[in-house]
């Protein structure tokens, strides 16, 4: 019987209550002010409001899929300005809309019903590749906002997207539809002023925002969990003066991305992925090749105006140190500023972009005509660029210049660092072979962005000499060879014996056999749906979590098994479940994590004893990744990291598979709302903080995820990135570096895709010299659920490449297979001294008996 950590209150929590003050705080200072022409903030005087837009009452919290969160409640839009003392006088409008939403779900969950009964799993993968939409919102009329404030409306636009499919550069996602812009126009018209709020997830097409006349402010709500509308009206009213800046550019066209037209579907190719642009991928492809984008990378505006003056950088030891003092010169708003470093590199063997992001910090709230001094300090070394020719990572010669602004076409330079020769400071080996020719797209400099008096900078900026000297080369180990465990205990040794410090892990390794081995490296699900486990749900002990690991070993060696709940925006378990009077759950009973498709697979629901119990696990709704890299503080996001945390000790949860940290490469991405960023370093930054919010609670630990290049969601079980292994290294892999380096996560996940013709989860190169050898990760390796195929796991694409390999899996170094299948089991224990040796399986089964022991000593010390 597993023990149960929920609750039998049904009432909300003094936890529930603290944790969304926090996330309210939180979310308020991921929001971006684009535009405003001093509309804002309004003066919660009672006034009634006219509030359209489909984001009005049905405000979106957060992406779909995995990124979901059962939360008790969500306060929408509606609700917080009328919290905050506003009337919102457009009732009647909503509810049409609210009527034509219902009926559109109602008959898609027909079909799909229907779907589900006809094609049993692939149903559910073709709700993945087209998922519900609500239907284009109704016209707005003169008489839907008859009585109401005509000095300004608010239009709440809203977009949603999740895993599973790509989101289309079509009217009603990337771009604004017809009716959309029509009642833009309406409300320009009819009302002074027009404040556009936009609660997406990822980019869409401003132009029309940012040119129609009645527009007066656009503001980035973003996706801000379930405390959105409460979070909104304090930046509104002024509550909270916005501070956030983006991660990502905005450009004018969709088609001014780097990969606009190859990407995913949009060139009919979904099983092969070309990375043209190498390096260049978002602020560094628009600043070396000249095209001017909607809204800048770092951008955003406040309510009060700060300078940066003061400035200057000095040289030590390997570090650079960017100096400046910040100060609020308004009159009335208190703020928080966010200052910038960009690095210039030298032109030389390796082509390299105009600018790259070196650091950053973030103020505390100056009032009006305060002042602050800020530093920024970053490694020399984390300016090198990666050479495929002599596999290492150098510092050219030449000159290095220093940049410091407020967002990336807001740079002026510092000063410029003189390296005199070229520094090696990392040697090590190409692991990722291209698999497929094709050519990179290069950069000319005569086309790099430049602003008046850039030259002028150059040639007056203080030049420090750095001494070369000053950065050791590193060189990476990759003996990796692993011995057979033995043990020359007798005895049956279990995990308290290890606790004790009578035996060691390598003890109970060592006596166990193959079968029990593999045990630990595959995931319990042994059947799917309405058997053993739901996917994307299948926790015996704490229904809703995506997994479990076994609890096989429990009885004879005090083995517990590990809960691995989905994230990345909070803890997505189920709401309630029900449990008879011994504590065993009766499955079928309660709120389903997944909106009750196991019950589909499973027949009837079952009858509810007389004795049962209800439990709860009402879990918190955080900001989605992208808005909290918004915040660019990392002490934010450590403590969103830190409300996660609390709720896994609550709930029994060991392993949060969070956070997402893919790089935002194309805004088309469905899943980018669940990733911080198109820049590797505010990622990692990002990541990191996110860590040490979780596992300052003993025995609970992130998964970074997904590693790596899991860059789109159309066919993404199946998709070859073909990619050059310096943009491998140096845009998306360096910010799990810097999150493995800095934090030390205690799990990491593995991607569907292929990199360079292998399945990521194949991937020995990646997972054991990269990721080990030259990063020393000493934590857990995962899959994504369902990798490894089981035949009706995989989405309706072209399966040219396949599914990843169990057996390759353990021999790579990829230490536990989610959900896991009687198919995994089997061909693990087949292949052990043949294709895969003893000693491979046990050094990933000790990497899964570690966790399982932190987790032991964990509850020990709380007891």
């Amino acid at each position: 019987m597993a023990k149960i950590y929920a609750t039998t209150d049904p009432q909300i929590s003094l936890r529930e209550e603290k944790n969304m003050v926090r996330a309210r705080r939180i979310a308020a200072e991921g929001m971006v002010l684009l535009k405003n022409d001093g509309i804002l903030p309004l003066q919660p005087d009672g006034r009634c409001l006219a509030v359209f837009g489909s984001g009005a009452r049905k405000t979106v919290k957060g992406g779909t899929g995995s990124g979901d969160v059962n939360s008790r409640t969500i306060c929408n839009v509606e609700q917080g300005l009328e919290e905050a003392g506003f009337v919102v006088g457009t009732r009647n409008w909503m509810e049409r809309h609210d009527a034509a939403c219902l009926a559109k779900i109602t008959a898609y969950q027909a079909n799909f019903m229907a779907a589900i009964q006809e094609k049993g799993m692939a149903a559910i993968q073709e709700v993945l590749a087209d998922p519900y939409r609500d239907p284009d919102e109704p016209e707005i009329f003169e008489s839907d906002f008859a009585g109401t404030d005509r000095r300004c409306a608010i239009y709440v636009l809203a977009r949603t997207s999740g895993e599973g499919s790509d989101r289309k550069a079509e009217p009603g996602d990337y771009e604004l539809s017809e009716q959309e812009i029509a009642n833009l126009k309406t409300l320009t018209t009819c009302f002074e002023h027009t404040i556009v709020v936009l609660n997406v997830g990822g980019v869409i097409d401003t132009k029309f925002l940012r040119s129609y006349p009645g527009i007066s402010a656009v503001l980035l709500m973003s996706q801000p969990g379930n405390i959105a509308g409460q979070a909104l009206a304090d930046v509104l009213t002024g509550k909270v003066t916005p501070s956030g800046h983006l991660t990502t550019t905005w450009a004018e066209n969709y088609t001014d991305y780097a990969c606009a037209d190859t990407f995913g579907s949009r060139n009919g190719d979904v099983a092969d992925e070309y990375y043209y642009e190498g390096i260049y991928v978002g602020y560094r492809y628009f600043d070396s090749f000249g095209i001017n984008p909607a809204y800048p990378f770092g951008y955003g505006l406040s309510y009060t105006q700060f300078t940066v003056t003061e400035q200057q950088a000095s040289i030590s030891g390997e570090n650079i140190l960017v100096n400046a003092t910040v100060k609020n010169i308004g009159s009335q708003y208190c703020g928080q500023e966010t200052v910038q470093v960009y690095v210039s590199q030298p032109q030389g063997k390796l082509d390299k972009p105009y600018q790259m992001l070196a650091g950053f910090t973030k103020t505390k709230l100056l009032s009006p005509g305060e002042e602050e001094a800020v530093a920024i300090s970053f490694s020399m070394r984390s300016l090198a660029a990666y050479s495929e020719k002599s596999a290492a990572y150098v510092l050219e010669e030449g000159n290095y210049y220093i940049r410091l602004g407020t967002h990336s076409r807001n740079t002026h330079i510092v000063a410029v660092l003189h390296l005199g020769e070229d520094v090696v400071t990392e040697q090590l080996k190409n692991c990722i072979q291209p698999d497929a020719d094709f050519d990179l797209i290069q950069p000319d400099v005569t086309r790099f962005y430049t602003y008046p008096g850039e030259d002028a900078e150059k040639e007056a900026a203080p030049v420090l000499n750095f001494d070369p000297d000053a950065i050791a080369s590193h060189k990476a180990d990759y003996a990796t060879a692993y011995v057979e465990m033995k043990t020359e205990k007798e005895r049956l040794v279990t995990m308290e014996d290890v606790l004790m410090r009578e035996a060691s892990l390598e003890d109970i390794i060592a006596q166990l056999s193959v079968s029990e081995l593999t045990e630990l490296v595959v995931g319990t699900s042994r059947g799917g749906f309405g058997t053993a486990s739901t996917i994307g749900a299948a926790s015996a002990a704490c229904p809703g979590a995506a997994g479990d690991t076994t609890s096989a070993l429990l009885d004879d060696r005090g083995v517990p098994n590990l809960v691995l709940a989905d994230g990345p925006a909070g803890l997505r378990l189920s709401r309630s479940f029900v449990a008879d009077s011994n504590g065993n759950i009766i499955p079928g009973l309660g709120e389903s994590a997944m909106g009750g498709i196991e019950n589909i697979f499973g027949g009837q629901t079952p009858d509810r004893p007389a004795d049962a119990v209800d439990y709860y696990q009402y879990c918190t709704a955080i900001p989605i990744a992208t808005m909290l890299a918004q915040t660019w503080n990392p002490c934010t996001i450590e403590e969103a990291g830190d409300i996660v945390g609390g709720e896994m000790e609550d709930f029994g949860v060991t392993l949060w598979l969070a956070p997402g940290m893919n790089i935002h490469r194309n805004p088309l991405c469905g899943r980018n709302f669940e990733y911080y960023s198109e820049d590797p370093l505010i990622s990692g930054i990002c990541a990191a903080a996110d860590t040490r919010g979780v596992q300052r609670h003993l025995g609970c630990g992130t998964t970074i995820k997904h590693f790596a290049l899991n860059n789109q969601e159309d066919n993404r079980s199946h998709c070859n990135s073909h990619c050059s292994e310096r943009a491998i290294r140096e845009i998306y892999l360096k910010g799990f570096e810097i999150a493995v380096k800095e934090s030390a996560p205690l799990s990491l996940m593995t991607s569907y895709n292929l990199l360079n013709g292998l399945h990521t989860a194949n991937h020995k190169e990646l997972l054991t010299d990269i990721l080990r050898s030259e990063w020393g990760f000493d934590g857990l390796v995962m899959t994504d659920w369902g990798t490894t195929g089981g035949g009706d796991m995989n989405p309706a694409w072209d399966e040219k490449y396949g599914t990843s390999d169990p057996v390759e899996c353990i021999r790579s170094g990829n230490d536990l297979i989610m959900p896991g299948s009687q198919e995994d089991f089997d061909a693990i224990v087949n292949a052990v001294g043949s294709k895969l040796k003893l000693s491979e399986l046990q050094i990933c089964a000790k990497r899964v008996l570690a966790l399982t022991a932190l987790r032991k000593e964990s509850e020990q010390a709380k007891k």
